[in-house]
């Protein structure tokens, strides 16, 4: 079977992961420190701070821009539930975007839509989510020249877009958030990284991260209780506001810094299998065409081709199944979040055309740096006679 993704591990990584065993830090040790440093390094931020997933990541940045109750922050409907949930857990509300038909990307123009819509509902938007879909990037300039516009702050869901410097630097953005998951760029089993370059909203997240727990003297609020003849109590700690377990191990962090060693390698592999996938797929348009991945930097973390599955006389469900019998993994990224349940319910229908003609076409194929090229040509040859087509 070939997945739609998977983590590429290697002797190195196992051999980082074994020496962390049997270290004396299973959990936070100086390894988290050493991977937030080599993470920045690789994606060009001033701070990152690890935890353990990329929704951890999402949620410690609302935090850090204090959203909650009676705040709204607008999030595009094509993404992955954690992008608005992370929204929801501060309090706040979420305002559904919608999304460019073709690459399922929030674009200006949708941005604008969406900030003049919640304004009508009597919404006050704080922050928006432009979430940089299966690696491509969003025009963020144009989207932080409407926000500052707005006095609205940017989050960015980079979860696909790690090894696209201009992302991590947080050039236009309060906060980028990525994830180590196994089918990203780079694997820690699960995990989480936040760049941003706000040095005090970086160490109050690595406070909220661990409980919200405070142990340095000079930051202590109950000077009675924490200092005993002018020295701070061995076992003191504050907790000042309410914080999450949402560290990652150093364990995680050895398997880290090893992958990190390999994030160039590991795109330019995706690359090519992607130029690879253009040249084989190009012959079944217009029943199946690639998302376009246009001129900007791209994380190439997804393969995402738009199918016309009832042009071709089938459903996609028959589709990937079809594929699966010829042990082709697919899977669909996503279902717009508007139609969840929970979110219909607080807040009633939505109609976003261009999010449910994204959703109606799009289906992600095989992609991650082990591919061979034979399996490409195998994925492209399995499409084709799907399509009625021979490649």
């Amino acid at each position: 079977m070939l997945p739609y993704g998977r983590q590429t591990i290697e002797d190195d990584d196992l051999a980082a992961v074994a020496a962390a065993l049997r270290s004396d830090f299973l959990t936070t040790g100086p390894l988290v420190e050493e991977f937030e440093k080599q993470f920045a390094v690789a994606s060009g931020a001033q701070h990152a701070v690890a935890c353990n997933s990329g929704t951890a990541a999402l949620h410690l940045a609302a935090m850090g821009l204090r959203l909650g109750a009676g705040d709204t922050a607008i999030v595009p409907s094509v993404t992955f539930l954690s992008s608005a949930n992370a929204i929801r857990m501060t309090g706040a509300e979420v305002f559904f975007a919608d999304v460019d038909p073709d690459s399922g990307l929030l674009t200006d123009a949708a941005f604008e839509e969406a900030l003049a819509l919640a304004g009508k509902y009597r919404r006050e938007v704080k922050a928006a989510v432009p979430v940089h879909l299966n690696g491509r990037i969003c025009d963020m300039r144009s989207l932080a020249r409407a926000a500052a516009a707005n006095n609205v702050s940017l989050i960015e869901d980079a979860c696909h877009a790690l090894g696209v410097t201009s992302v991590g630097a947080n050039e236009f953005s309060a906060f980028a958030c990525f994830s180590t998951h196994p089918v990203k760029a780079i694997a820690t089993g699960e995990g989480g990284v936040v760049t941003t370059k706000d040095e005090a909203a970086a160490s109050r997240m690595r406070k909220l991260r661990s409980h919200g727990m405070i142990h340095d003297a000079s930051e202590l609020v109950q000077r009675g209780e924490a200092f005993e003849n002018g020295e701070k109590k061995p076992w003191y700690y504050e907790m000042q506001e309410i914080g999450w377990n949402y560290r990652m191990p150093d364990v995680l962090c050895a398997l880290g810094i090893s992958q990190l060693k390999k994030l160039e390698r590991f795109i330019k592999r995706r690359e090519e299998i992607a130029r690879l996938y253009d040249r084989l797929l190009a012959p079944l348009a217009p029943a199946l065409k690639s998302v376009p991945r246009g001129n900007d930097p791209h994380g190439l973390h997804l393969y995402a081709v738009l199918i016309d599955f009832e042009k071709l006389g089938t459903t996609r469900a028959k589709f990937m199944n079809a594929l699966r019998a010829e042990n082709v993994g697919s899977q669909v990224h996503y279902l717009p979040v508007h139609r969840q349940p929970y979110y219909r319910d607080r807040y009633g229908e939505r109609e976003l055309p261009g999010a449910d003609a994204y959703y109606a076409r799009c289906l992600s194929i095989p992609l991650y740096p082990a591919m061979q090229d034979e399996d490409v040509e195998y994925v492209a040859k399995t499409l084709g006679k799907l399509c009625g087509k021979a490649i």
